[in-house]
């Protein structure tokens, strides 16, 4: 969709969104850019297609700290339990491009004076060169336009563009999640990642989560969940936690709206401090799901823990949707 555009749920559209969403999705789940690179066009961005999966890992030690200064042969990748050549290394603070997806549903109304700020500490405390964007949602999905952009880096312009649409109505999450999905496609950056804000529960988008995972898969986008549970009996956090979990990311449970300053800058600080790496993976020509483990060697540190997705979805569609389908149930 052209941002600052909305999804009305219920109409014709919706079918032919997700359509083009998966197909967008199909053709960039092993699209690579170099991180200097950007795109000349949306169209280039989508259809561009390279052979290299690109893995952003988190490699922490027993106190949660970051294990830092590790070098390409530390790290083995296996993909289906396959030792794979690792032809991508990439260590430091790299740009990253960052869709904010924010739900604005009724029952967010006294929470998005709080979200608002957090979105404005996590892009003041991200690389000067990312990249961002708002997804605010409720009934209808909003790509937000900040000033006839499709990203920025501007702190005030994400905080207002949070605040660009009022509390009201149900709650689109997982319509929402696609569209983030899809318009990052369209981003400069190797590494991208969504961040969601919200209690987890959907009761009005058009797709159902078997998609949404399978969306998720195919993207080799990180995301990052934000879960503000309350009393609302339609809340839903596993959701969220599912989606963090199966992309690489982290999901997290503040205890109070106001700690969700601080929880965006630790996601913006796990940003920062990721590995990157790549390989190229083997032609077998068979669709479906191929599971990912990322080991690493520090001996300097007695235990580490090690964070990647586990696994993405390739090939025909059709094959790759019923595998997430079962996977989901």
């Amino acid at each position: 969709m052209i941002p600052g555009t909305r999804l009305r749920n219920g109409g014709p559209f919706v079918g032919f969104y997700l359509t083009a969403a998966i197909l967008l999705l199909s053709a960039s789940v092993s699209h690579s850019q170099s991180p200097s690179s950007s795109s000349s066009s949306a169209q280039s961005a989508i259809t561009a297609k390279a052979e290299l999966v690109a893995l952003p890992v988190s490699v922490t030690d027993a106190s949660g700290n970051a294990v830092t200064g590790l070098k390409a042969q530390d790290f083995r990748i296996f993909e289906d339990g396959h030792p794979q050549e690792i032809t991508m290394f990439e260590e430091g603070d790299n740009p990253v491009s960052v869709g904010l997806v924010v739900d604005h549903s009724r029952s967010m109304g006294s929470k998005l004076s709080a979200v608002a700020a957090a979105v404005w500490a996590f892009a003041h405390s991200s690389n000067p060169r990312d990249e961002m964007f708002v997804v605010d949602f409720n009934d209808d999905v909003t790509v937000e336009l900040m000033h006839g952009k499709g990203f920025t880096s501007d702190p005030g312009e994400l905080s207002n563009a949070v605040r660009a649409v009022a509390a009201r109505g149900r709650t689109a999450l997982y319509d929402a999640i696609a569209e983030g999905l899809v318009h990052l496609q369209l981003a400069n950056w190797d590494r991208k990642a969504l961040i969601v804000v919200s209690d987890g529960g959907d009761n009005a988008s058009q797709q159902k989560f078997p998609q949404i995972l399978s969306l998720a898969r195919r993207s080799q986008v990180m995301i990052y969940s934000i879960v503000l549970v309350g009393d609302d009996e339609e809340e839903n956090p596993k959701v969220l936690l599912r989606l963090s979990k199966e992309t690489g990311g982290v999901a997290y449970s503040p205890s109070s709206v106001d700690a969700v300053t601080d929880v965006s800058k630790r996601i913006a600080r796990d940003l920062r401090e990721q590995y990157t790496l790549g390989f190229v993976p083997e032609k077998s020509g068979k669709s479906g799901f191929r599971k990912l483990e990322v080991k690493v060697t520090a001996p300097a540190h007695e235990k580490i823990h090690v964070r990647t997705r586990p696994g993405y979805l390739i090939g025909d569609e059709k094959q790759a949707g019923v595998a997430a389908g079962k996977s989901a149930s």
